[in-house]
């Protein structure tokens, strides 16, 4: 009788996953080097990174921080945060009120330089007047810029009350100068409170020997003409003008060259757009990240048509030219613009699209999205969560990534796209209403509190957990049934050792195996020449190598490996991962 020959066990090695999540592909077709589910760890060019975490960074603040708002000044720079209808200076912490005046905290908001070099933040939420920070006060946009006659001026200490001879039609913000009074405490430039309709008051910076005689005259300073500004609900920058999109219509209003007030004038895209709706946003478009003839307006309507402008003047017809009209799918969110590079993108019910590559016909190809690997996750997110606040991108520069708030049911998770590889994964713990970038870092806004992104590698003192599956692999015999006994995930640490639970699935199975390996990795020293021994050390480095054989059990023609990882202050990489297999026969 033959005796039957054992099968020889062969080991194999696979990179971690550097292709990142793939929620497009079949199982069976995937790449080896994507993975099937990537949560809270980021592809790099070299490896897989746990993502790092956040702290806490501004606090006492009242509700959902639905806005961040960053205010870029040459020699200053401040965070507000809006929650509960309150703007906060978020800058520091505790957070400090410092404007209440307002409606809703849904802002949209740019920088903008007037002609005298003056750097002002507006923001607009489509209930109230248009806002301006001029880096020391916030002002209420007036409905007026006609002066009215002082009937009188009295003091009380450093407040002045004013009574004017008619209704001065002014709200409590508004900006006013004051002169030809005597005494001259009661002249300059002031934010009023309004008391009445022929009423106000305003603080002076000394107290006054008497009341005002004579009174003067007073002026109304940033005030737009022309529209009420409490319609507009979304603002940009182009060509030196302020823009602002009018609520539910068809109408843009823009500003003289370099002015935060005047007299607005209408852009009108009802006769250009031609699948209805209303104007979403703007957004601006700069090819050659400069300030040339490169520069696009681009205007985009809530059934997702694109209209390009190009020029300087829109009262101009020889310096405003159409460009094109494109469909690029449905869009659904005030915030759906974000520039990335020297390109704008766009989030769309089909997904994330570059203007650079999108605008080269009539219709679009599914394939320049840059969501395209993870199209069936995305598309589930924006059928399941379109209606839901919170959507928005966000690029972060400093660690070449890029993110897309996805406002589920159940919280706040962000689709991320490492910016050099394209690579995807998903980060689930960090509840976002908004993100803003803030001295180069990146901040979000929590439930009454600001956060600081990617700072440390924990949240907010607490554990961070990460799950990962790589896609399915053959191992070069894809006939050839195969059992599985060892695996040796590869880590990189510093500071500690992760709780590391290890599970082998075959053909397919991608529900979590129970009864499999859970384990802390023991870490190896780094290397002294001549002291430790050769391949049990990582040689100069500053990351200690963690490379534990573990026993699974797992029988089939392909196989997965899956991790999950907790960890709190500890530096994670995933290098590769070693297997130890048994291959037999076809059945």
């Amino acid at each position: 009788m033959a005796i039957a020959k054992r099968a020889s066990a062969v080991t194999a090695s696979l990179p971690a996953p550097l292709g990142g999540w793939n929620a497009r592909d079949s199982l069976a077709e995937m790449n080896p080097m994507d993975a099937v589910q990537m949560d809270n760890f980021f592809p790099t060019p070299s490896d897989v990174l746990m993502r790092k975490g956040y702290s806490e960074f501004s606090t006492d603040i009242n509700g959902d921080v639905e806005s961040l708002m960053n205010y870029a000044g040459t020699t200053t720079q401040k965070l507000f945060a809006v929650a509960d209808e309150v703007i906060y200076d978020a800058s520091t912490d505790p957070a400090v009120s410092v404007y209440t005046n307002i409606s809703n905290s849904r802002f949209q908001h740019a920088n903008f330089t007037n002609s005298a070099g003056d750097l002002f933040l507006t923001a607009v939420n489509g209930q109230d007047n248009a806002i301006l920070y001029d880096g020391t006060n916030w002002i209420t946009t007036a409905t007026t810029s006609t002066a009215q006659t002082i009937s009188s001026i009295t003091y009380s200490t450093t407040t002045a009350t004013m009574t004017t001879a008619v209704a001065h039609g002014l709200a409590t913000g508004n900006s006013i100068t004051v002169s030809g009074a005597t005494p001259s405490e009661y002249n300059g430039t002031f934010i009023v409170t309004v008391t009445g309709s022929t009423t106000l008051t305003y603080t002076m910076t000394g107290t006054p020997a008497g009341n005002a005689s004579p009174v003067g005259s007073y002026v109304v300073n940033y005030g737009i003409t022309g529209v009420n500004s409490n319609t507009f609900i979304n603002v940009n920058v182009f060509k030196e003008r302020l823009f602002y999109v009018e609520e539910n219509s068809m109408n843009v209003w823009y500003l003289p060259t370099q002015a935060v007030s005047g007299l607005a004038a209408k852009l009108d895209f009802g006769s250009v757009a031609k699948m209805g709706g209303y104007i979403q946003a703007m957004g601006t478009w700069t090819i050659d990240a400069g300030q040339g003839v490169d520069d696009y307006a681009v205007f985009v309507t809530n059934m997702g048509e694109i209209i390009v402008y190009e020029g300087t003047d829109p009262s101009d017809a020889t310096k405003w030219a159409l460009r094109g009209v494109w469909s690029l799918g449905q869009t659904f969110n005030r915030r759906c613009f974000a520039k990335f590079g020297g390109d704008l993108l766009l989030i769309t019910q089909e997904g994330l699209v570059p203007m650079a590559s999108a605008l080269q016909s009539s219709r679009l190809d599914p394939r320049v999205n840059l969501t395209d690997k993870i199209y069936g996750a995305f598309a589930t997110a924006t059928s399941l969560y379109s209606t839901n606040f919170g959507w928005e991108i966000q690029y972060f520069p400093k660690a070449n990534m890029l993110l897309v708030n996805i406002p589920t049911n159940i919280g706040k998770e962000q689709y991320v796209m490492n910016n050099i590889t394209k690579s995807w994964a998903r980060f689930t713990g960090v509840n976002a209403f908004t993100f803003e970038m803030h001295y180069d870092n990146l901040y979000f806004g929590d439930t009454d509190r600001v956060c600081k992104f990617w700072d440390t590698w924990a949240d907010a003192g607490n554990a961070i957990s990460a799950t990962v599956q790589q896609a399915y692999n053959y191992f070069d015999s894809r006939g050839q049934n195969k059992r599985f006994t060892l695996v040796r995930p590869i880590f990189l640490t510093d500071n500690g050792l992760p709780s590391v639970f290890c599970a082998i699935n075959t053909d397919f199975n991608t529900q979590q195996q129970l009864g499999q390996v859970s384990f802390n990795p023991s870490a190896l020293s780094v290397g002294v020449w001549d002291v430790g021994d050769w391949d049990d050390v990582f040689w100069g480095g500053t990351l200690a190598v963690n490379k534990d054989w573990q026993g699974v059990s797992g029988i089939g023609y392909c196989a997965s490996i899956s991790l999950n990882v907790a960890s709190k202050g500890i530096e994670v990489h995933w290098a590769s991962t070693d297997f130890v297999m048994e291959k037999g026969g076809v059945i």
